[in-house]
């Protein structure tokens, strides 16, 4: 075989890699925008994966394709330098916004665990899930896309917790909430959009009350764009904003701890992100969480310590659940914990955005119910 021949892969191969290329800068360019088609948004999500594939097809560029070098390789890296910007706050080396506390440190009575797991409406592996339940013996516990035959399933594991709310949908957005931790004020809203519950619940640990916000909107999809789920998260902000307690937000967002959505989120709700400085905590897909992403959340205002953080083992769903113990002590948190960002006017008048843009949109749904 001559030389020739030998190198004829190389031009496929270089046109594979600029095309490669420019799809990853196409993606990157748009979700920096604000539009919230689905097919736009969907580009928040795998940030770190396209970090690594910038940064190995600009070497790959650099040694095979003269004809672009520098300049192609130069603008991936460039865009690399930007996604690696975006998700460096869920690094080990970013500085942690929410401070570890040691169990001699505050009083046990202070401390809970909290359990949220998006179980899989088909996932029919219910003793999988009983089993976690039992197991690790959860204060609170969230469970996700609950149906009526998940709501029975869970019942009998269920049954010594004191307080219970749910609403079984077979839409892939029942929720189940259940507390052993004294719970009144305990209500299921649909937040934005019809069939998509939210439970909020006022609880008590360590003689200290806070309000319990949980959430499961509806994700980006074909012939399903953001307004909807970007206003649910902007309300449950919004509530957080207007209550003189603190705060535990839960559930799987539908949206990457990285996002604008979620940036805005965590300023309007005055939130801290216990993951900061310390990892992605990847829950989705169960099956390749390293190559996956932050879809199940849990943010905390600042009167919150942390205990432990953790994403736990496979139980049949495509999610894996979050295990977190958590502490209530204002006074212990004081000086340890990051300063919430108050949120200024930039953030008021984008949250405004938001919900003027989901009203319109809904405006728009019902004018064409009517037509149709």
């Amino acid at each position: 075989m001559d030389s020739k021949s030998g190198r004829e892969w190389l031009t496929p191969a270089r046109w594979l890699l600029r095309v490669t290329a420019a799809l990853l800068v196409f993606g990157s360019v748009l979700s920096t925008t604000d539009l919230n088609q689905w097919w736009i948004r969907i580009w928040d999500f795998p940030r770190l994966q396209i970090l690594v594939a910038m940064v190995l097809i600009a070497a790959a560029l650099w040694k095979l394709d003269r004809a672009w070098r520098p300049w192609l390789p130069l603008a991936l890296a460039g865009f690399a330098v930007w996604q690696f910007y975006r998700v460096f706050p869920y690094t080990p080396l970013a500085t942690t916004e929410v401070s570890r506390v040691a169990p001699d440190e505050t009083s046990a009575t202070a401390c809970f665990t909290a359990l949220t797991l998006n179980v899989l409406q088909d996932n029919r592996q219910y003793a999988r899930t009983a089993d976690l339940i039992r197991g690790l013996d959860p204060d609170i516990v969230l469970l996700m896309e609950t149906d009526q035959a998940w709501a029975d399933a869970m019942a009998p594991t269920l049954a010594n917790y004191p307080g219970r709310i749910d609403r079984p949908l077979d839409n892939t957005y029942g929720i189940m909430f259940a507390s052993r931790l004294p719970m009144d004020n305990a209500s299921i809203q649909d937040l934005a959009q019809k069939d998509t519950p939210s439970v909020l619940a006022t609880l008590a640990v360590g003689g200290h009350r806070f309000r319990m916000i949980a959430l499961h909107p509806r994700p980006p999809m074909p012939k399903q764009d953001t307004e909807e789920r970007d206003a649910e998260i902007i309300m449950a902000a919004k509530q957080s904003q207007d209550l003189a307690m603190p705060v535990l937000a839960i559930g799987d967002f539908n949206d990457v701890a990285w996002s604008d959505t979620t940036r805005l989120f965590k300023d309007i709700g005055g939130f801290l992100d216990p993951r900061i400085g310390r990892g992605t905590y990847a829950t989705f897909p169960s099956g390749m969480v390293w190559l996956g992403w932050p879809l199940d959340h849990l943010f905390a205002t600042e009167e919150f310590l942390l205990a432990d953080l953790r994403v736990g083992d496979s139980v049949g769903s495509d999610h894996r659940p979050v295990i977190a113990r958590l502490c209530l002590d204002p006074d212990a948190a004081v000086g340890r914990n990051e300063k919430a960002k108050a949120p200024d006017a930039e953030d008021e008048e984008e949250a405004g955005e938001v919900m003027e843009e989901f009203e319109e949109d809904t405006a728009k749904d019902r004018i064409e119910g009517e037509e149709g």
